[in-house]
């Protein structure tokens, strides 16, 4: 028993002389300093411009700022672990609402202490400690260049403190201060950067914008290949596809579904609880311990963080939420970093107002308010990815959405688009450096949901929207109109909301619309929807803004265009070939898309520019996805060069969910199952007679 006591004794002398010899390293003290004495002259710049600029403050000698500048930092070190406890507990909104203040309340406590007693009174006091604040995070931000190394040496101090905190409930040193070791188990980071096509991220490194993608292409280390979404190219099919290998179960952007009466928005996160548990079997790509980051939906991940079907903030075990939050680099930072955001904004809408650029849209109202938010998503995820990192999650997916959002309102490839893709190329390498401290080797891959494409909107070259064409062909109501079949009169009808939907609805996703006979239930063809409104196929297929009209008939689907149809099933062409501007796949996708759930009565594509391949979106966009036509449907993938496609051509999101699960099984970390096949009603036959190949599977 004795010799045991004194073999523990002497483990814990040992590690004792190894804690305090990393904390002596020269190389460790001088990174120490360097960080006091920048703290040090930032603070005292900023308490010096933030005196002169207080009215009334009187005039004070350098020696008394610099006792303030000590007060400050001494203050910081006593109440900052306080407050991010606080704020750990706190969780979610509370978070954020006490991230905001957390450097407010040390600077507000500094300023009372003040001996000097330059400053009294709450509000005089408090709007200083603010001016002072935002002073701190502009200052940093030039120091830095506009750079992100400021925050990376924040979310290395985070992943290390995680990474000792582990080692220490696993039995390791309590005094072991050394840089914690790189993990060798494998792990897999896929980052998707939302709306980027293949075309535009290989012009961008070819023009040498993406230093990080570019070093590793260009190097070796991996290898960019395109892959097409199919249709809808949308984030929500996307994903369910990548994640749950399940994208038919996804029409569109938005839809009808006629037995609830409902529709569905699967950005809305109680429609997108409702869609994940269709698409859910329990097998996602992220089942085994993966970590799911501002995502549509979870992949069936153990941790889900920002994900819209789980609804939820991060909640009290996500430490980098609340250290993101509590940071002077963090919160505060991205707050007065976002609205130079909403500065710039404005600035470069004016531009392209004065040199009349065309295409181009309105760039006010809540557009103002997401660009300066999904710069702060972007800051958020990458903390909790280097927390999740930290931990040694075996794979996490995370969806940054910076560019998407900008090139929806700039264009796609747009100088403003260009420099959020550039941002991501940056926080790649963020990533990629962070990768040092992680408790894994970390692979990534880089991979897009679907690309833009770019065009006047419908009704700024029509003068009329979508739905006005709509109701144009399909006026008057009839009513009176040859009546309903006894079957389906024996169909019940859905309950639907006051006010009630509109007999004909129209529902757009980019250059993509689902039009909607609400009043009959069931997808209706040719003949029923003829016998209802006569005008309606006719009319929108001859419109100049429609490239192609969908509608059911007795032998399959048929797709109707200006000049002629191409019927999908055996591909024949009667006049002119409306599919032709859309490339050698769109019968393909039109015939997987009519098999989707809860697809329209009828679709309806915008026509697309032969030449420039621009598109008309039905929303106010000039840069859309969702249809047909342009860049919007070849997405990329970047991935490490030595992996190999075993997928064929990467045709649609399930099949790059098979993909990236080989992968997973490949490095270890996914269990391989016989593959599922999920049964397809009335597959269409080719000219040959053979069963075109649109069986849908989900594989383990």
């Amino acid at each position: 028993m004795r010799g045991r006591l004194c073999d523990r004794l002497l483990v814990a002398v040992q590690r004792g002389r190894t804690g305090l010899r990393a904390l002596l390293n020269w190389r460790r003290v001088l990174d120490r300093l360097r960080a006091v004495l920048r703290n040090g002259i930032t603070t005292f710049i900023v308490l010096t411009v933030t005196l002169w600029l207080m009215p009334g403050v009187r005039a004070t000698d350098v020696l008394d700022t610099m006792g303030l500048v000590v007060l400050v930092a001494v203050v910081g070190a006593v109440l900052r672990p306080l407050l991010l406890a606080g704020v750990t507990a706190l969780g979610g909104w509370g978070a954020m609402l006490l991230g905001v203040l957390a450097q407010v309340i040390v600077m507000v406590v500094a300023l009372e202490l003040d001996p000097s007693k330059r400053l009294s009174g709450w509000p005089t006091v408090g709007f200083a400690a603010l001016l002072a604040v935002v002073c701190a995070a502009i200052f940093d931000w030039m120091m830095d260049s506009g750079t992100e190394d400021t925050f990376l040496a924040e979310s290395k101090r985070l992943m290390r403190g995680i990474r000792r905190r582990q080692a220490r409930q696993d039995g390791g040193p309590l005094l072991d201060l050394r840089r914690p070791r790189p993990g060798t188990e494998p792990g897999l980071l896929v980052v998707q950067l939302d709306g980027v096509s293949e075309p535009v991220l290989r012009w961008a490194v070819r023009a040498g914008n993406l230093p990080t993608i570019g070093r590793w292409l260009r190097t070796g280390t991996h290898t960019m290949r395109g892959w097409h979404t199919g249709l809808p190219s949308t984030t929500p099919a996307a994903q369910a596809g990548i994640l749950h290998g399940a994208s038919r179960q996804i029409p569109a952007f938005r839809w009808f579904e006629k037995d609830t009466g409902r529709l569905m928005v699967s950005n809305r996160p109680r429609d997108a609880a409702v869609i994940e548990q269709r698409l859910s079997d329990g097998r996602g790509l992220l089942h085994e311990g993966g970590v799911s980051i501002g995502n549509a939906f979870s992949g069936d991940a153990a941790i889900n963080l920002l994900t819209v079907s789980h609804a939820a903030l991060p909640g009290r075990s996500a430490r980098g939420w609340a250290a993101f939050m509590a940071s002077p680099f963090g919160f505060t930072r991205a707050l007065v970093l976002g609205v130079g955001e909403v500065i710039t904004e404005l600035h470069q809408a004016r531009l392209q107002r004065r040199r009349n650029l065309e295409p181009r849209v309105s760039r006010s109202g809540a557009f103002l308010a997401l660009r300066p938010a999904s710069m702060l998503l972007r800051d958020v995820n990458v903390s909790l990815i280097a927390e999740q990192m930290a931990r040694g999650a075996p794979v996490v997916y995370c969806d940054l959405v910076d560019y998407d959002e900008v090139a929806h309102h700039a264009g796609p490839a747009r100088p403003e688009s260009m420099r959020q893709l550039e941002s991501l190329d940056r926080m790649l390498g963020v990533l990629e450096r962070l990768g040092r401290e992680a408790a894994r080797a970390y692979r990534i891959v880089v991979l897009s949901d679907h690309g833009q494409s770019q065009g006047a909107t419908f009704r700024q070259r029509y003068g009329e929207t979508l739905e006005e064409a709509v109701a144009r062909f399909s006026a008057p109501d009839q009513t009176d109109a040859p009546s309903v079949p006894a079957e389906e009169e024996a169909t019940k009808e859905p309950d639907f909301p006051h006010p009630p939907i509109a007999p004909v609805l129209v529902v757009s996703s980019g250059n993509l619309a689902l039009i909607y006979l609400t009043r009959h239930a069931g997808r209706l063809g040719r003949d029923r929807i003829d016998a209802i409104y006569p005008q309606l196929v006719d009319g929108l297929a001859g419109h100049p803004g429609v490239g192609l009209v969908v509608v059911r008939e007795d032998d399959g689907p048929v797709a109707y265009g200006p000049a002629g149809s191409h019927r999908l099933v055996d591909g024949t062409v009667e006049g002119q070939d409306p599919l032709l501007p859309y490339g050698p796949r769109a019968r393909t996708d039109l015939l997987r898309h009519q098999q989707a759930a809860h697809v329209g009565d009828l679709v309806v594509i915008s026509a697309v520019d032969p030449v420039t391949d621009e598109v008309a979106a039905f929303e106010e966009l000039v840069g859309s996805h969702g249809g047909l036509g342009g860049w919007q449907t070849e997405a990329m993938v970047v991935h490490p060069a030595e992996w190999p496609v075993t997928q064929g051509d990467l045709a649609g999101p399930d099949a790059l969910h098979r993909q990236l699960a080989e992968w997973l099984a490949v490095l270890g970390l996914r269990t391989v199952e016989p593959r599922r096949e999920m049964p397809v009603a009335s597959l269409p036959k080719d000219r040959d007679g053979a069963a075109a190949r649109l069986s849908h599977s989900r594989d383990g």
